[in-house]
């Protein structure tokens, strides 16, 4: 099985929407994800609520009478966690020589039970709306989780597409590959209508593991000579 991992295109926060720049990078996309669609055993398109991540997909499936089935566990992951001062954050951006002094973070199974995320908040809460919202889909096509891999009575082909953010889909993968979402979030980026592939492996019948086929990959962008957009990367101190 392969899951195909998209982030919406450049973003208009203000409209939660595209910028002009968006909205082109959402049609250089559309021929890939059109290609995947006759190469491959497309089954589901899913997609965050948000409306960057529905224009994204909207672009692409349109014209091939595609539609998406829209989670609402997908939307930006948008749990906040409390600073040791009282002030309440968003989990992810956290200055390097802040966050990399908290082992708990770095703890793939209690990352988000320690005592840095679990001071106040709800990170906990929407961790395990989001993990159990993937597993769930993945229980659906045959592959259920037994600690930290999968188990399959009979693997398939399907391809999943899922449209969605850079945050919550760094949730999602942490999840699969057994990883401290922190890690992801703090040190890896993927840029707007980037594609990100997971593939299935089974070495041992009915044992599988979810491995990365490539990361981030806006190879669309560059044969049609557009820069990617930056959008969520942080220049370096002026």
């Amino acid at each position: 099985m392969k899951l195909y991992f998209i982030r919406h295109a450049d973003p208009l926060y203000s409209l939660d929407s595209l910028t002009p720049k968006g909205w082109h990078e959402a049609e250089l996309l559309a021929p890939r994800i059109k290609r995947i669609y006759e190469t491959e055993n497309v089954r589901t398109a899913y997609c965050s609520p948000l409306g960057r991540a529905q224009d994204t997909a909207r672009v692409s499936l349109e014209p091939l009478g595609q539609t998406v089935v829209t989670k609402d566990w997908m939307l930006e992951f948008p749990a906040v966690m409390q600073m040791p001062e009282g002030y309440y954050r968003m989990p992810w951006d956290l200055l390097p020589a802040w966050w990399t002094t908290h082992e708990d973070l770095y703890d793939k199974d209690n990352w988000f039970r320690g005592p840095t995320m679990s001071r106040g908040g709800n990170v906990e809460e929407w961790y395990m709306r989001v993990a159990g919202g993937i597993d769930s889909i993945l229980s659906e096509h045959g592959y259920r989780r037994d600690g930290h891999f999968y188990r399959t009575d009979g693997g398939n082909g399907d391809t999943l597409l899922f449209f969605c953010h850079l945050g919550v889909m760094f949730v999602m993968l942490s999840h699969m590959l057994s990883m401290p979402t922190p890690v992801l979030w703090q040190n890896f980026f993927v840029a707007p209508t980037s594609v990100t592939l997971v593939s299935t492996e089974e070495v041992v019948k009915g044992e599988v593991a979810m491995r990365v086929k490539y990361f981030g990959d806006v190879s669309h962008l560059y044969v049609a000579g557009e820069r990617p957009s930056d959008s969520g990367f942080f220049a370096e101190y002026r």
